[in-house]
């Protein structure tokens, strides 16, 4: 969404970003395997209930001796053959899973995305199975930013990371489409979080306007045709049942068809961009 309509940033928020730039700054420089190594193996040291979202997930301080650093634990796992959710709306086989957060990040990584999720794991704490997740030095959420109507320094590069997430949200039906959902660091970088009501067992997509009003990277595109569903398997095969997996799959075809669509209708040059360029 073009946001040159809304005013410069306050100085509250430039105060803010000051301050979590530093602590930003202070973020172990790990890889990958280092996160998923600490989330799966350092002791829990310090716990509290967040106050963020429906669920309120644990946000768990740990350490291994060496690093300590926060993540957040969700350990929800509903199910009911109908819910009346918060907006009047009936949900039938309503599921709110913390298996969907480990399956969503999974799958960003296999189309090229887990810079734009936190780092996630499958572990027991207090008794119970969940998801682990690094804690993100986020600055705000996209709400505060809405609400605040505080602009992104360079508009496209963020409008680009929307286009991507809405991408995202379309192919797994994110059901709970919350704009706290959305964090924001002190350089714009966008992550995308939880996502226990996604991977809903409709093979139609949620918002078809998300994707006509959108752009695509090239490179997701490229990562969105070459998703075999064999490697879907692999990744969130202990996460998703075969009939959410039949979902996400005909999500994908309808999603890449619409995409080439609008390019033989518009052009490559207003529907695509490459990651590769600002």
């Amino acid at each position: 969404m073009p946001m040159s309509h809304r005013r410069s940033l306050p100085a509250i928020f430039l105060a803010l970003t000051g301050l979590v730039a530093g602590l930003a700054a202070q973020e172990p420089a790990l890889t990958v395997d280092q996160m998923k190594a600490f989330l799966l193996n350092a002791k829990v040291v310090k716990s509290r209930t967040t106050e963020k979202g429906i669920t309120a997930p644990d946000r768990l301080t740990l350490s291994d001796g060496t690093l300590t650093h926060d993540a957040v634990f969700q350990s929800i796992d509903l199910r009911a053959p109908r819910k009346e959710l918060s907006d009047g709306t009936v949900e039938f086989n309503f599921v709110d899973a913390y298996r969907y957060d480990i399956a969503a990040y999974e799958l960003a990584t296999l189309l090229g995305l887990a810079d734009m999720m936190p780092v996630t794991v499958e572990r027991t704490w207090g008794g119970k199975r969940g998801a682990l997740s690094w804690f993100l030095p986020a600055a705000m959420d996209e709400q505060t930013r809405y609400l605040k109507k505080i602009d992104a320094p360079n508009p496209e590069a963020w409008n680009r990371q929307m286009f991507k997430k809405r991408i995202f949200a379309e192919l797994v039906y994110d059901n709970d489409p919350n704009l706290t959902n959305v964090l924001i660091s002190a350089d714009w970088h966008l992550w995308m979080i939880d996502f226990t009501r996604a991977f809903r067992l409709s093979k139609n997509l949620r918002g078809p306007k998300n994707i006509e009003q959108s752009r695509c990277s090239r490179e997701l595109l490229e990562h969105l045709r070459a998703m075999a569903r064999a490697d879907v398997e692999k990744r969130v095969g202990n996460y998703l049942t075969r009939y959410e997996i039949d979902a996400v799959m005909a999500r994908r075809d309808t999603i890449v068809a619409m995409i080439d669509q609008m390019v033989a209708k518009k052009g490559e040059a207003s529907v695509l961009f490459s990651d590769k360029r600002p």
